[in-house]
């Protein structure tokens, strides 16, 4: 593992005094201030959480009741976490243990956040011209070429090593329980059963998620005990590996170091190898071994007196950063919440920034650097607000120039210029089929966990890969990664995201910590794809500016722009398409029409949102989960 700082200045907030848009977007301007209390004003669908110990909220109850019984047995949050990770992933419906993790931790010694980057890397022979001479224009979505290097294993056994407390044993107790057997969960078993096509092409998938092959409901029936002997004989591989160490005189830490070690370099390495590659994948044995967990140093930029921390550019972290840079000097109380205004300076506003996204977000540890300084700077982001037009959407709004702004060269101007020249119209564009697609699986492929104790450790956690239909690598039981589809194979396409073996994809995925007054504000993160910056953005205004307690915020309906190019499938592009909650009135509907915009509507208009409000005037946690699926948590 290794750790590397970002640049220099990301971190300084700029104080130059605003100039109003000059075509009039935002009309009254001005700070607002933060309530000082956030009671609960309306009834919602689930209760708030209340704790005064600890707090743990995830995905699946099976999952929080992992993480509660770490906390029982005097675990911190991280051991928590660790739990609820394990558990989640051998569950298989958002995740698999061959996924990737990325995580935010609150360190309270050290009064600092820091980044965990778990992200696999594309493997020895994953080159563009691989899958560009197989008439490929992005790599597959699925199967065994889709798997980047497993990331979840090292990242839970790093963040356990580094901060956390108990033994590798303790931790996957529960995961190892579950995989001797569960009850399956009738979602789940309902996903199996949809996902049993492509399941059949892998031998060790088939054999493990279609007990039932050949009759008319293949899948595990729900309520029925779900077995999975080649994961747990896996895990307890790792326990043993620990035990070993601990016998020799190893510390905690490095016991479980040595698990990670016989994951990653020996006999479970050897085995998930050999069972990609007999089903057409690329990985080696290098690739398992040289690849490493990175403790980084994260992003940071102020929304008025609140510090919001992402991961760096492999992720889209960043560009949550850019919109409340851009949404900080804006009155938007005086909009409206939801107001056909307030929908329309958002979604603009976050086109900017998701097209800045697409062309200069990507690995960090690949040159060339990614300009994030200048994107993450206030008068960036004060520039890029000029380019809106208030009274209709800009099918053309693109990325900006980092390296212009600072009277610089730009390394890929040939790549602006074609992006720039190119008309919306001659992207990829997306069906209806494909983004009903998106709605069903992306929303459901990846989950969310936040934990924290009364010794104020943080985590936020956004979890993902080896989603269903996953294929399992040979007798390990782990299901492989599917995240080698968010690479670009054209420099035209996104020249920092260009894959190469050894790279990690740029990601979706984006836990976030919130901090005030240098202590713990708030922790949240959301499944969802593409639409997670989206999602948690609307959360912190919603909590921020309209007042809502934590789990109103989780529960009320947000926007959803596709005008940014999908992470995922062929990349589609959709202009124009703003998705809206069912409930939102004629007359805002019938005034965002006139702007340009191709209305739709759904009864679910985000991902299950995850967060935890810290009280700091009653010393007490407030957690919430939203509505939209089997997201909860336990709290003491």
């Amino acid at each position: 593992m290794t750790r590397k700082p970002h640049p220099g200045g990301i971190r300084r907030r700029q104080s130059h005094p605003w100039q109003c848009l000059h075509l009039g977007l935002a009309i009254v301007l001005g700070f607002v201030c933060a309530p000082a209390e956030h009671f609960l004003h309306a009834k919602t669908n689930k209760p708030i959480l209340h704790g005064r110990h600890w707090m743990a909220i995830t995905g699946k109850p099976l999952a929080a009741s992992a993480g509660a019984q770490i906390f029982a047995q005097g675990g911190n949050a991280i051991d928590a976490t660790c739990a609820m990770l394990a558990a989640s992933c051998t569950m298989h419906d958002a995740l698999s243990w061959g996924g990737e993790t990325q995580a935010l931790v609150y360190h309270p010694i050290e009064k600092k956040v820091i980044g965990i980057n778990a992200l696999g890397v594309a493997p020895t022979g994953a080159t563009a011209d691989f899958f560009l001479a197989r008439g490929m224009r992005y790599p597959p979505g699925e199967g065994p070429l889709a798997a980047v290097t497993p990331g979840t294993p090292g990242g839970l056994m790093v963040m356990l090593a580094e901060y956390g407390t108990m033994s590798l044993e303790q931790v996957l107790k529960p995961a190892i329980q579950m995989a001797e057997g569960y009850p399956m969960e009738a979602g789940t078993s309902e996903w199996i059963e949809s996902s049993k096509d492509s399941l059949k092409q892998w031998p060790y998938s088939k054999d493990i998620f279609l007990p039932h092959e050949g009759e008319y409901y293949e899948a595990p029936r729900p309520g029925e005990i779900f077995r999975q002997p080649d994961l747990k004989a896996t895990l307890e591989k790792l326990v043993f590996a620990e035990k070993k160490a601990l016998a020799r005189g190893a510390t905690r830490k490095e016991a479980v170091m040595a698990a990670n070690d016989r994951f990653y370099r020996g006999d479970i390495a050897e085995e998930f190898v050999r069972g990609s590659r007999e089903q057409g994948g690329l990985h080696t044995a290098a690739d398992l071994a040289n690849w490493e967990v990175h403790i980084e140093e994260p992003v940071m930029s102020t929304y008025h007196d609140v510090e919001v921390y992402k991961l760096t550019s492999w992720v889209q972290g960043p560009c949550m950063l850019q919109i409340l840079n851009m949404l900080e000097p804006l009155d938007l109380k005086s909009m409206g919440l939801n107001s056909a205004r307030y929908i329309h300076t958002l979604y603009q506003v976050m086109n900017l920034a998701f097209a800045d996204r697409d062309f200069y977000y990507g690995d960090p540890y690949f040159p060339p650097d990614e300009p994030l300084e200048t994107l993450l700077s206030k008068d960036y982001a004060r520039f890029r607000l000029r380019e809106i037009n208030p009274m209709r959407n800009d099918p053309f709004a693109g990325p900006g120039d980092p390296y212009g702004f600072n009277n610089k060269p730009n390394p890929f101007q040939r790549e602006l210029d074609h992006w720039r020249n190119q008309s919306p119209f001659q992207r990829p564009r997306a069906s209806a089929d494909y983004w009903d697609q998106y709605h069903r699986d992306f929303r459901a492929g990846t989950t969310s966990i936040q934990a924290a104790d009364k010794d104020g450790w943080v985590v936020s956690v956004t979890p993902s890969g080896g989603w269903m239909p996953a294929c399992i690598a040979g007798r390990t039981g782990i299901g492989m990664s599917q995240r080698m589809q968010s690479f670009v194979l054209l420099p035209e396409d996104g020249p920092y995201n260009v894959l190469e073996p050894g790279k990690r994809p740029r990601a979706t995925l984006t836990p976030t910590i919130a901090l005030k007054g240098k202590e713990p504000y708030l922790a949240f993160s959301v499944q969802g794809g593409d639409t997670q910056e989206q999602n948690l953005v609307q959360f912190l205004i919603n909590f921020m500016e309209f007042g809502m307690n934590v789990q109103e915020a989780c529960e009320s309906p947000n926007i959803t722009s596709y005008q940014m190019h999908a992470s995922f499938g062929e990349h589609e592009f959709k202009p124009g398409k703003l998705t809206l909650q069912e409930d939102v009135p004629p007359w805002v509907r019938n005034e965002l029409k006139t702007m340009g915009y191709r209305l739709d509507f759904d009864e679910r208009t985000s991902g299950p949102i995850t967060a935890i409000y810290f009280d700091r005037k009653h010393g007490t946690l407030w957690g919430g989960a939203s509505h939209h699926g089997d997201d909860y948590g336990v709290a003491w």
